[in-house]
């Protein structure tokens, strides 16, 4: 009996944002807007039983979202071969679903601009194992980094994506104050910006941002680089801190 896929509102209106995205550009022009999303790998917890490292990597990109739509493309060959696939999570996806996207990721790796800090988390001082300190600090300083290196190659709009995770946080307001303030310290006269906390399902940059620092942990908490070599050619910083804070710096 003849199989019907039939799509999902939201896989509806995606499909009809990225044709619309396509025509608006080829029409318009190049957007002014770069993207940021951010992900994280490891734990807060500082005993050891916890992760070694701590990281916090960011993915840049600007429109149009060609590695985007190739994405969604392959999300719908899945579905339309009978398989079920939600979004993408790379902890969790099969090994022919992370080895394509991977793929995907490597073909399209000039779209990218990557970013990552690593902390060893033994060498943390105490009094920033809190992560109402922790992960502002984190923050402001990968951002410091993305934001030189953005400005770099021109933009007039700033849209900061995250997933979700500081509402995981006790303080999340800490989290989007430390994010505000260093945009607006950061960023030229004229330059906008929106800090927007998504979840990874909605946007496909998010699912991409968290193949990225799945990698990166591969290759800091375990030496695996087979991932990383995929996507080694987009980083732009990879940045470790034996003892963090920086001496001077919170």
């Amino acid at each position: 009996m003849e199989q019907r896929y039939i799509q999902t509102r939201f896989e509806y209106e995606i499909s009809l944002y990225l044709l619309f995205e396509s025509q608006f550009l080829t029409n318009f022009g190049m957007s002014d807007f770069v993207y940021i999303f951010l992900d994280e790998s490891g734990n807060l917890d500082f005993t050891s039983d916890g992760s070694k490292y701590f990281l916090l990597t960011s993915v840049s990109m600007k429109r149009p979202f060609n590695l985007l739509r190739l994405i969604d493309d392959y999300k719908h060959d899945f579905l339309e071969s009978g398989k079920k696939l939600e979004f993408f999570h790379c902890t969790d996806d099969r090994y022919e679903v992370k080895s394509e996207v991977f793929e995907i990721i490597a073909k399209q790796v000039n779209d990218l601009r990557i970013n990552c800090l690593i902390i060893e988390k033994a060498g943390t001082s105490l009094s920033f194992r809190d992560d109402t300190k922790f992960y502002p600090s984190l923050l402001k300083h990968l951002l410091n980094i993305v934001l030189l290196d953005e400005l770099h190659i021109g933009v007039q709009d700033v849209v900061v994506i995250t997933d979700t995770l500081p509402s995981r946080r006790r303080n999340r307001k800490l989290v989007e104050k430390s994010v505000r303030m260093t945009l607006t310290n950061r960023l030229p006269p004229g330059v906008s910006y929106q800090v927007l906390h998504h979840q990874s399902r909605s946007h496909y940059g998010l699912q991409v941002a968290d193949y990225c620092c799945w990698a990166l942990h591969k290759k800091w908490q375990m030496g695996t680089t087979s991932w990383y070599n995929k996507i080694q050619p987009a980083i732009r910083n990879e940045v470790v801190f034996q003892k963090f804070p920086p001496v001077g710096k919170d």
